[in-house]
């Protein structure tokens, strides 16, 4: 039996990212998962490597303006075993701007909220 690394929750959600590389490419996705510490995102092409530090904008719904964060990528696997699968690429943040923390972490807690009102409506 393998042990969970995990410390934090992740919650499954599809948040927009706009992530600038090392060599300032510019790369637009989706996140498959959050947490306080990380996340979690597909990309089609294998052009991150680990250890990359990544500068991210995370589009908050509802937000006035993106999140800035950097990250570092701490794992890397292909989505499914086809050959063309895509690539999820796991993320430990290093540094959230001072001004955006509290944006991300409510965010997140008001995720966590209203899975816990659903997990609750369904009696789970």
């Amino acid at each position: 039996m393998t042990q969970e690394r995990r410390q934090y929750l992740r919650i499954q959600t599809p948040v927009a990212i706009r992530i600038i590389t090392k060599g300032n490419e510019v790369c637009q996705t989706k996140t498959k998962d959050i947490s306080p510490l990380g996340l979690r995102f597909e990309n089609k092409n294998d052009c991150f490597e680990i250890s990359d530090i990544l500068e991210l904008r995370i589009e908050i719904p509802n937000a006035l303006s993106p999140v800035h964060a950097k990250a570092k990528v701490v794992w890397k696997r292909k989505a499914s075993p086809e050959a063309d699968s895509p690539i999820d690429i796991g993320c430990e943040f290093t540094d959230i701007e001072e001004d955006n923390k509290n944006t991300f972490l409510k965010y997140f807690c008001d995720l966590l909220y209203e899975r816990g009102r659903e997990a609750g409506r369904k009696g789970e």
